[in-house]
């Protein structure tokens, strides 16, 4: 008998031909993001789906007698799961964390905090009473007098970000942890029945399976760029939009938008959503990562848009899904781990840990970028409007209760990142960066550009595109 892998599981999540599995090969190294949890499982099966999608769509344009191998490496994986880490601009480190982004004891357990960005960092001093130069030594004084419950509902009343540590029987007890897990890993809706859109063939070395395609990337953070930066690795034109009002930290524009264009629009001044009615009217992919509902008012969501563009793919990230009391919650991928059991598992309920890596942000990152590829192949084949859901806290459940490790396979060592690691000169200094793990045979090894000024390209299309 054959067991399920991983990969099974997440190529039947996107609705996928099972008979396309074998395509993939895998090779197996000990050491890459060590965890008492199966992260390496799910992170090769995130990246593996990923590919084999891109292989598939990649067929099907070229006209090609079969869909193309794909070849994983662990190594690769764990390179890319650790992007951010590996960054260097100019030789300098990147800064991943800032200081009040952390665990801290309460009086009653421990509770995480982020606050990355300043409009979070202010938010949570705020929630606390205390001024925003505060020492850490200050907010640990006053947590420590707090219950994380307390702490977790005020932080988030106040805007900001904060939660308590939960036991993985805890978070399934709980309201939000019981509507995850009713949630598909992947869920996939078609809204109408519109025509499908015309698909010149693809030409050229290397295969580019997303050529010509125009992705509007409305995405922060991790697992939302990581997706969008594997649709522009694969030759798609990607525009990320971000609001003049919340500027983006350098170094995750660094390591997020390689491949991609950036420019800034104001969706609330009238000149500024012009451009982007105008640039929505030629988009093929739509992929949003704000919480559910934050993007309604501008005319976003997947009903509206379905009306404005028939034939669109949209795509929709979110922390903790869609539904449940936490649904229009914001989250990342660290407090995802605090809440749903993770950090409990990977530590204990007295001292807590985390994985190796955001393996949660770049695990549903390749499955959010496998998701839209996946619907392209509908899309093409059969029309319709489509949209794909999928939320951190399920990748996280998936993680605990669903993924298995490795049994009988040949292995090799993970020596280090060096092999999946590059570097190139770009408008922001030398970088260093992480080698895509997407692979297919024929297909791209490297993004065709680096990252440019963040918010610095025109709000405007580039090259040639698909029909429509």
């Amino acid at each position: 008998m054959t067991l399920r892998t991983d990969t099974d599981v997440a190529w039947a999540a996107l609705g996928g031909d099972p008979a396309l599995v074998p395509r993939i090969s895998t090779v197996v190294r000990d050491g890459a993001l060590p965890s008492r949890l199966p992260v390496r499982e799910v992170a090769r099966a995130c990246a593996g789906a990923c590919a084999l999608a891109a292989a598939e769509w990649c067929a099907l344009r070229a006209g090609l007698p079969a869909v193309p191998e794909v070849r994983i490496d662990d190594g690769a994986v764990a390179t890319a799961f650790h992007s951010e880490r590996h960054l260097r601009v100019d030789g300098r480190e990147p800064v991943t964390f800032a200081p009040l982004s952390r665990f801290w004891r309460t009086a009653d357990g421990w509770v995480r905090t982020h606050a990355n960005y300043p409009h979070h960092r202010e938010r949570l001093l705020g929630a606390l009473g205390l001024a925003a130069d505060a020492p850490v030594e200050t907010v640990a004084a006053v947590l420590a007098e707090r219950s994380a419950a307390e702490v977790e509902e005020s932080v988030y009343a106040a805007g900001g970000l904060a939660v308590a540590l939960r036991t993985p029987e805890e978070w399934a007890a709980h309201e939000q942890g019981r509507a995850v897990a009713a949630y598909p890993l992947v869920a996939r809706e078609r809204l109408d029945t519109s025509p499908p859109r015309p698909l010149p063939p693809l030409a050229g070395e290397p295969l580019l399976p997303a050529a010509g395609l125009r992705v509007l990337d409305l995405t922060r953070v991790i697992a939302g760029p990581v997706a969008t930066r594997t649709l522009a690795l694969l030759g798609a034109d990607v525009l990320r939009i971000d609001s003049p009002h919340l500027p983006e930290i350098p170094d995750q524009h660094a390591d997020m938008d390689i491949g991609k264009r950036s420019t800034v629009l104001d969706l609330t001044a009238p000149a500024d959503r012009r451009t982007f009615d105008d640039l929505l009217a030629r988009a093929h992919v739509v992929v949003t990562g704000y919480r559910p509902g934050a993007l309604d008012r501008f005319g976003l969501s997947p009903e509206h848009l379905a009306e404005r563009r028939p034939g669109l793919v949209m795509a929709q990230l979110s922390a903790w899904g869609a539904n449940g009391p936490w649904g229009g919650r914001r989250g990342f991928d660290s407090l995802v781990q605090v809440a749903t059991g993770i950090a409990a598992t990977e530590g204990s309920v007295e001292r807590p840990g985390a994985l190796p890596a955001q393996a949660l942000d770049h695990g549903t990152g390749y499955l959010l970028a496998a998701a839209v590829l996946r619907s392209l192949t509908e899309q093409t084949e059969e029309g319709g409007t489509r949209v794909v859901r999928l939320a951190l806290a399920r990748t996280a459940a998936w993680l605990m209760d669903g993924a298995v490790r490795d049994t009988g396979r040949a292995r090799a060592a993970y020596d280090g990142p060096d092999p999946w690691l590059t570097e190139t000169d770009s408008a922001l200094g030398r970088l260093r960066y992480a080698l895509p793990p997407v692979r297919l045979a024929g297909g791209p090894a490297d993004w065709a550009r680096p990252p440019g000024r963040w918010g610095q390209d025109p709000a405007r299309w580039a090259g040639t595109s698909l029909g429509g």
